[in-house]
């Protein structure tokens, strides 16, 4: 009895972690276009978002970079002084905070940014392992065309942040279906 639990319980756990590979580690995602109306970098992880979104603005992708959420984080130095500055290189900088403060609140928030602006090409930074659930509210509340670029995460963070994308996925799959 035992031993079938357990089989059971290792089957379960390499279900996940197969999951977890084609999600989170290596989401289905092609590569920016060579231009853009945007570079979006969503909140977060303030230590790995913004230097490949401002690598993308520097390569001339797009004019306009948007940073969501550096009000909220005052550890997030650099966001808030581009923020403040309001361009960056030859970019001009939109800063937001999003309502509610959580992915889905970012998709809305940019998508209305699209509509007043008439952005048609979004790029979307973020965390790799964030990729898949980020695509899909961006896909819900953005009608334009949308890339995803993601972001390395440190590998002794990844567990925990496969736990919580699981449990936010599911919540996005199950409950939460709109814009």
């Amino acid at each position: 009895m035992i031993r079938r639990l357990l089989l059971v319980l290792a089957l379960l756990v390499g279900g996940w972690l197969a999951l977890c590979a084609l999600f989170f580690v290596w989401p289905r995602m092609a590569p920016p276009p060579a231009h853009a109306d945007a570079v979006v970098v969503l909140s977060g992880a303030r230590d790995n978002r913004l230097d490949p979104a401002l690598d993308l603005i520097r390569r001339g992708l797009a004019p306009v970079l948007v940073i969501s959420g550096a009000a909220a984080d005052p550890r997030w130095r650099q966001a808030r002084a581009l923020c403040r500055a309001g361009r960056v290189d030859s970019a001009l900088v939109i800063c937001f905070e999003p309502r509610p403060f959580s992915t889905r609140g970012e998709a809305r928030a940019v998508g209305a940014l699209a509509r007043r602006r008439g952005w048609d090409r979004v790029v979307v930074v973020s965390s790799t392992f964030h990729l898949t659930r980020a695509h899909m509210l961006f896909r819900r509340c953005y009608s334009g065309r949308l890339w995803l670029v993601g972001t390395p995460t440190p590998w002794w963070r990844l567990p925990e942040e496969w736990a919580f994308e699981t449990g936010k996925l599911a919540v996005q799959l199950t409950t939460e279906r709109g814009c």
